[in-house]
């Protein structure tokens, strides 16, 4: 997403990667485990059917608006600045990963284990350095 995105697209793509880390995390039995989902309202995030479905809705419609921002910007002849490569380039690994373990999740198909765990520790460590990279993207054009 770029400053001349429109801002409720923007917001839009920033609701998605909000409601993907929250169901990516309820993945992991981690908010049964540490009593989040006993909290009243949450119960929802120990249901991992639901908050796999969550996920893939939510991925469906952050691919659609990476894919419709990266076609804009291709149409564009400028150059894009080392920052805003860096973070194409990891989401261009995760969406790979996410695809993977897509694959993986379909009854006719088996990765086996060992790409299995390479798919699913890469996705989940594309998505710390994506949310790291973020700040620190953030960050730097701030203090411009």
């Amino acid at each position: 997403m770029t400053a001349r995105t429109p801002r409720a697209e923007r917001w839009i793509f920033g609701i998605c990667v909000a409601v993907l880390a929250v169901s990516g995390m309820a993945q992991m039995p981690i908010f049964k485990r540490y009593g989040i989902a006993d909290l009243p309202g949450l119960g929802w995030t120990a249901d991992f059917y639901f908050t796999h479905l969550l996920h893939y809705l939510a991925a469906a419609v952050a691919l659609f608006l990476l894919f419709r921002a990266a076609l804009l910007r291709l149409a564009e002849p400028r150059a894009l600045p080392a920052g805003r490569c860096l973070m194409a380039g990891l989401w261009a690994g995760i969406v790979a990963t996410g695809l993977a373990r897509v694959v993986k999740n379909l009854p006719d198909w088996s990765l086996g284990p060992g790409p299995t765990l390479v798919a699913d520790w890469a996705h989940l460590g594309l998505v710390m350095l994506l949310g790291v990279a973020a700040l620190a993207l953030r960050w730097a054009e701030g203090r411009k």
